[in-house]
C-alpha cells in the first residue's frame, strides 16, 4: 500500500517527529498533521524547560531507557544539522544529605546500566569546581545532558514535513472517528479526512482521542501543572547549568531543580500540583469538563490517598513563596526568596491507572489500521524522534 494515508493527531513534538519520520520512511504515503490549534507545539512541547535528558532516572531494559538514550544523541545530531539552538553543558544531581547517598549510589549504578558516559560521583569539593554555589554533600555528574530550543526543533520538523510533502493543518480539532473496512473516516473542525492509519500523538488528550477511536479508556490523563519562579538577573551567577535533587522513589515527582535556559536565564521549579483543566497553566484555569473527569476517576482518589504528605506539600509550596524557596536553598543556599520572580507554567500529560499508580513508561497501544501514544510524558521531547522511528517502523509493518 505504497500510497496510504496516515492521519496525525497532534501538532506537539512527537506527532511532527512521527510525520517526519514517516515522511522518510514512506515517502509515497499522504501524511497529514491535524493539530487543534492555531500553531504547532503549543502545549506540553512548547512549555517544558528545554533539557536533553540523557536517560538517567528510567528503569533498565524500558522503552524510556531505551529511547532517552538513542533519541538524546539523534537529537543533538538534528540540532548540530540544522542549526537548532542547544548545549551539552552537563548535569549535577546532588545529594543534600547521609541519609541521600545510597540512592545517589544507585542512580550512578542505574545511569551506567542505562549506557550512560561519564558519570562521575563527586566529594563537596569537585562538585562546586563545576557549580560554585552548591550545597550538599555529594554529587552525580551527569555530562552528557544538556539545553535545547525545543521550539525551533518543532519548527524546523515542521518545515522538513512540507519539503517531503506532507501536510500539517491547524485549528483542525478532531470532532469525530468513524472505524471502516478500509481504515478511518475522520472529521475535524478543518474538514473530513480519509485515512488507512490512524496515529493518536494527542498528548493532553490522548486518552479522548483513543474513546473517540473506540478504545475503553483504561488509563487516564490526569493534569499535572508545574509552576516555575525565575532567578533575577542579577543572581544568576548562582547557577552555571543544570542542578537537580536526588529523587525519592516513593513520590513519582523529580522535585524542584534548576535549569539554565537555551537563550538566557535561569528557571527554578517545578512543583506539581493537580490542574484543573488539562490546559490550565494559571491556577485560575479551570475547564469544568475537565475537573469532572479527574474528580470522578478513582485511580486519582487512590493516588491522593497513596501520596497525601507529597500531595500536600506540594499544594502548599504552590501557594507559598518562602516554602518553594526553601525546597531551592537545599540545592543552592544562597538563593533568597528577593531572587525569585514568577515564572511560566506546564502542564504534563501523566496517564494514570486505575489502581492510583502513574503509568511510568512510554505507553504505545496498537489496535486495526490506528496506533495510539497514551503516555509520552518526560523525556518525549528528549526522544520524540526515536518515538517517532518506532512508530514509523509500526506504520511500515502495517502498510
Amino acid at each position: 500500500m505504497g500510497s496510504q494515508r496516515i492521519i496525525i493527531i497532534g501538532g506537539g513534538i512527537v506527532g511532527l517527529a512521527t510525520a517526519f519520520k514517516l515522511g522518510r520512511q514512506l515517502p509515497s504515503a499522504h501524511v497529514t498533521v491535524l493539530e487543534k490549534e492555531s500553531g504547532v507545539c503549543r502545549h506540553q512541547s512548547g512549555h517544558n524547560s528545554g533539557v536533553l535528558h540523557a536517560g538517567l532516572y528510567y528503569k533498565p531494559g524500558s522503552v524510556k531507557a531505551r529511547m532517552a538514550v538513542t533519541g538524546i544523541q539523534e537529537m543533538i545530531a538534528f540540532c548540530r544539522e540544522n542549526e537548532v539552538p542547544h548545549e551539552i553543558c552537563g548535569k549535577l544531581v546532588v545529594a543534600v544529605d547521609e541519609t541521600e547517598l545510597p540512592r545517589l549510589h544507585a542512580l550512578h549504578e542505574r545511569g551506567e546500566q542505562n549506557g550512560l558516559q561519564g558519570l562521575r560521583l563527586l566529594n563537596r569539593e569537585q562538585m562546586r569546581e563545576i557549580e560554585p554555589h552548591v550545597g550538599g554533600i555529594a554529587a552525580l555528574h551527569v555530562p552528557q545532558e544538556g539545553i535545547v530550543d525545543y521550539l525551533k526543533v518543532c519548527e524546523v520538523l515542521q518545515r522538513k514535513i512540507s519539503e517531503q510533502g506532507g501536510r500539517v493543518v491547524t485549528q483542525a480539532k478532531v470532532t469525530g472517528l468513524q472505524s471502516h473496512a478500509g481504515g478511518w473516516h475522520v472529521q475535524s473542525t478543518a474538514g473530513d479526512h480519509e485515512a488507512d492509519l490512524l496515529i493518536n500523538c494527542a498528548g493532553l488528550h490522548c486518552d479522548r482521542v483513543g474513546e473517540l477511536a473506540g478504545e475503553t479508556r483504561a488509563v487516564r490523563i490526569v493534569p499535572f501543572r508545574g509552576e516555575y519562579y525565575k532567578i533575577k538577573a542579577a543572581r544568576q551567577h548562582l547557577v552555571r547549568n543544570l542542578i537537580y535533587p536526588v529523587p525519592d522513589p516513593q513520590f513519582p515527582f523529580l522535585g524542584v531543580h534548576f535549569t539554565r535556559l537555551i537563550h538566557g536565564g535561569i528557571e527554578a521549579g517545578p512543583n506539581a500540583v493537580l490542574a484543573f483543566a488539562r490546559e490550565g497553566y494559571r491556577k485560575s484555569d479551570v475547564n469544568l469538563a475537565d475537573l469532572f473527569d479527574a474528580l470522578t476517576f478513582a485511580g486519582l482518589w487512590r493516588f491522593l490517598g497513596q501520596h497525601k504528605r507529597m500531595s500536600w506539600e506540594e499544594l502548599k509550596r504552590s501557594f507559598s513563596k518562602e516554602l518553594f524557596c526553601e525546597s531551592l536553598q537545599r540545592l543552592v543556599p544562597d538563593i533568597r526568596l528577593d531572587d525569585l520572580e514568577t515564572g511560566g507554567a506546564g502542564v504534563r500529560a501523566q496517564a494514570m491507572s486505575p489502581d492510583g499508580t502513574l503509568v511510568q513508561d512510554f505507553c504505545f497501544q496498537q489496535s486495526r489500521n490506528a496506533l495510539h501514544v497514551l503516555n509520552a510524558p518526560s523525556p518525549a521531547a528528549t526522544a520524540s524522534l526515536a518515538i517517532g522511528e518506532e512508530i514509523a517502523r509500526l506504520a511500515c509493518a502495517h502498510s
